[in-house]
């Protein structure tokens, strides 16, 4: 186990590096110039663009300026925006709005995923799962911007079940419009992975000889196909959390959601460099950690993991 984890630890070492320096070198060499953008129609003096560029290290050689962007990330310094601000502290602000929003999603997911993926599991072949398969395609094949823009339209101005836009209703009528919509495409993926994790399972030969043996139908699938379907369902959902908090741009926008996609949203609008990499920086640590715990349960739950 122990080799397990210094081995995977190296490998997600590598990884965050490579990918935060791509996202470094993207956000701060791209063309324009975002210290003479502060000023907006009246430039700033040459001297104080000079003194940002210095307090920010903007000139200095962008391999150095990773470098100390590194080390700061070991104090718990994700940077500072161009307004003064740590970006950890307008993080902290944020993160409240996308929790509750990416936990309202996946429990539709983990509720209405698993359910509708046993029932067509069981069912297959009949109407209920070719419709739950056609209801999954159609959910994957719309675009989320697409979704979120016509949930409004029809659920919130047409029909006036939800809000449209903000938090000020409270959980959960101000966030489940937005985690239903956000939650479609994890929903599809789920259900359809449960599905068909329970057929498989239910033409197993161990279901077989419960059911020659006499054993209650019910007994079978809330105890053995259940235990046996779910475990790779579990995998992804836990994988799917971390999608849920770091996925979360568009329809914070749309649904003007002051989280954590929000400010990403505005950061990348506004060029604010030092805020766009703060933000990816702590979404992509999110990712790996979730990442490592999943690799740890599926190595417990399958020990030859360890060993590939």
């Amino acid at each position: 186990m122990i080799r397990f984890v210094g081995r995977r630890a190296v490998e997600l070492a590598i990884v965050f590096v490579g990918v935060t320096f791509i996202i470094y070198l993207m956000v701060f060499t791209l063309p324009g110039d975002p210290i003479a953008a502060l000023g907006g129609d009246r430039p700033l003096p040459e001297a104080v663009q000079a003194q940002l560029r210095a307090q920010y290290h903007l000139d200095e050689p962008v391999w150095l300026q990773y470098l100390r962007y590194v080390g700061g990330l070991f104090t718990g310094d994700l940077g500072t925006g161009f307004d003064g601000r740590p970006v950890g502290d307008r993080m902290a602000a944020r993160w409240p709005v996308t929790i509750t929003l990416a936990l309202t999603a996946w429990a539709i997911e983990v509720v209405i995923g698993v359910v509708l993926g046993l029932v067509a599991g069981l069912r297959s072949g009949g109407l209920v799962d070719r419709t739950v398969l056609v209801g999954t395609v159609l959910a994957t094949s719309i675009p989320v911007f697409v979704l979120g823009v016509t949930a409004q339209l029809v659920f919130g101005l047409q029909l006036g079940w939800f809000p449209i836009a903000g938090t000020s209703a409270g959980w959960p009528t101000a966030y489940l419009l937005p985690a239903i919509v956000i939650a479609l495409f994890g929903l599809a993926s789920v259900t359809r992975l449960m599905r068909g994790s329970v057929v498989d399972t239910m033409r197993s030969d161990f279901v077989r000889t419960l059911t020659a043996k006499g054993m209650p139908r019910r007994n079978i699938v809330g105890v053995h196909v259940m235990r046996n379907s779910v475990a790779p369902v579990l995998t992804f959902l836990a994988i799917d959390l971390g999608y849920l908090l770091g996925g979360t741009v568009v329809i914070e926008a749309i649904f003007n959601l002051p989280g954590i996609g929000a400010l990403l949203f505005d950061a990348i609008k506004t060029h604010e460099g030092p805020t766009v990499v703060g933000v990816a920086t702590a979404l992509i640590l999110i990712f790996l950690a979730t990442s490592v715990v999943v690799d740890l349960i599926n190595s417990v739950l399958d020990p030859r993991i360890r060993h590939e």
